[in-house]
């Protein structure tokens, strides 16, 4: 097994060496791939609608089906109905003090003519006190019924929150039945149909960007050393006979550990030989396909 592997180095190297004499010389050489995304289920229920064909290019954020939300609705308006009828147990606390505020209001000027009577000796000071008692009276009863009332409204109030989180949990489930492309794409493969069964977790289909592509390249540890992170390069990609297309890409991944190379290699010219995998980035103009052929020159 591990011979195959070196015989699989050695044709790889052979065949950049020839194919550069043959159609240029070029620096790494590998496919073409895309940023796929499997997009599954986040709800579980009947799918009523899915509505896309593999090829399909689709927006982000795109709606392309959706998965049975009756029973999510009914339990909403359920919720949102009971909420109403809590909401309306609040009370008026303006409404209910107004009797007792009326009440301190008439003791208050009731005061006010005694006063003024006591001034011509026509009152005691005793009919004073007793409004002043009075007054005092219906000022603690209005604080008291303050705080209940208060008190009410706030154990209402809170019973009233919880309805409305139950509510946002509903609306964050039924969100989750509209099927949706996360990106702008094209649809790959399709794992499911309407009418079918979806649960949590299950795939219903893959989408990927083919606008923007990366060429996965391989390059030597000599060549290691002259490229970095963010260069501009050639990318050529093989159509086909000596049909070629050239694009430019921007290095945007380097990895910083050889393949297909054994891990006892020490000699200094074994070691140049050593194949790093980098991923360029190209835009696509619809000539490039997945998994096709290309070069890169620096």
């Amino acid at each position: 097994m591990r011979t195959n592997k070196y015989i699989l180095l050695a044709a790889t190297l052979f065949g950049l060496s020839s194919c550069g004499n043959k159609k240029g010389d070029y620096d790494a050489s590998g496919t073409f791939e895309a940023t796929e995304v499997i997009v599954s289920s986040e709800a579980n229920g009947k799918i009523m609608q899915f509505n896309i064909e593999e090829g399909q290019l689709l927006k982000a954020d795109e709606e392309v089906g959706c998965i049975d939300t009756l029973q999510l609705y009914l339990k909403k308006m359920q919720l949102l109905a009971s909420g109403k009828a809590i909401a309306s147990k609040s009370t008026d606390i303006n409404k209910q003090i107004a009797a007792t505020k009326e009440q301190i209001g008439k003791a208050e000027y009731e005061r006010k003519r005694t006063e003024n009577l006591l001034k011509e000796n026509a009152a005691t000071q005793k009919q004073i006190d007793d409004i002043d008692s009075q007054i005092a009276v219906l000022k603690k009863q209005l604080e008291a019924q303050i705080s209940t009332l208060q008190r009410g409204n706030a154990s209402i109030t809170e019973e009233s929150s919880a309805y409305e989180i139950q509510v946002a949990q509903l609306d964050d489930q039924l969100r989750k039945c509209h099927i949706t492309s996360p990106i702008c794409g094209t649809v790959l493969a399709k794992y499911a149909e309407a009418g079918e069964l979806a649960t949590q977790g299950k795939p219903l289909f893959k989408v990927a960007d083919v606008q923007h592509l990366f060429l996965r390249a391989y390059i030597t540890a000599d060549q290691l050393s002259q490229l970095k992170l963010g260069d501009k390069v050639k990318v050529f990609s093989d159509l086909g006979e000596d049909d070629r297309r050239e694009y430019e890409g921007t290095i945007t991944w380097i990895s910083d550990k050889s393949e297909f190379t054994p891990k006892t290699i020490q000699t200094r010219d074994e070691r140049a030989n050593l194949v790093y995998a980098t991923k360029i980035a190209v835009k696509n103009d619809g000539y490039i396909k997945i998994g096709m052929y290309g070069e890169m020159k620096k």
